[in-house]
């Protein structure tokens, strides 16, 4: 075996991982970009009074779900690369609580939410009906921000315990973060503050992923 070959086996993990993390690092803006830029463009929808699932709903409601998918896929390869990189306290349960992540926007894009709050156009105001696909959607829901939630504190032990106090503070915060704005948006029964803070906690869960995928990525 030659000296080329060598040191191509030996990289080769190394590249697979930061492909792999490089998913994560991608997945937030690309969501990000593809949701702010239908709610500028569907007519009818207000970013204040509109979760972005229901931007599944009416003709172009394909490109949401579509980024349902796509984000879906990179989540589940970022906790791929994050299983790779990492080792130690929570080096097991981190990975699977932000594939969880992935898999909870996976199952968005199966179950749809329902129309409401005047959305998509010619739906009532007050319209508030819950089906089986928009049921569906909630459990999704519930899976994919749960293990972004606890993946969020989980990795903030890890960090302690590898004496990175400053990614243990961010990865803590934006997990604390995030659960009231959850909590929020459960029992704010759609008022503009509680969709606009769980709007803004979405961006911030996202910049978490690509943030923690990008140190990792570097440090790998």
């Amino acid at each position: 075996m030659t000296t080329t070959s060598v040191s191509v086996v030996r990289t080769t993990p190394r590249v697979i991982t930061r492909t792999l993390l490089t998913a994560g690092l991608v997945a937030g803006p690309l969501y990000t970009a593809v949701w702010l830029g239908q709610a500028a463009t569907r007519e009818g929808f207000d970013i204040t009074r509109h979760p972005a699932s229901l931007l599944a709903n009416g003709g172009p409601g394909w490109i949401q779900t579509v980024n349902f998918v796509v984000a879906g896929i990179l989540s589940i390869a970022a906790a791929v690369g994050l299983r790779r990189s990492i080792a130690g306290r929570g080096s097991r349960w981190a990975p699977r609580l932000l594939g969880a992540y992935g898999v909870g926007l996976l199952l968005a894009a199966i179950f749809p939410a329902d129309p409401a709050s005047g959305f998509p156009a010619g739906t009532p105001a007050d319209y508030a009906e819950i089906s089986a696909r928009g049921m569906g959607h909630f459990v999704a829901g519930t899976i994919g921000f749960t293990g972004l939630i606890a993946g969020c504190l989980v990795m903030a032990a890890h960090y302690r315990s590898t004496g990175q106090a400053g990614w243990a503070r961010y990865s803590t915060v934006t997990g604390v973060l995030f659960f009231g704005a959850f909590a929020g948006l459960m029992a704010g029964a759609g008022k503009p503050v509680t969709i606009t803070a769980f709007g803004v906690a979405i961006v911030l869960g996202w910049s978490w992923i690509a943030a923690i995928c990008a140190h990792h990525r570097q440090t790998n």
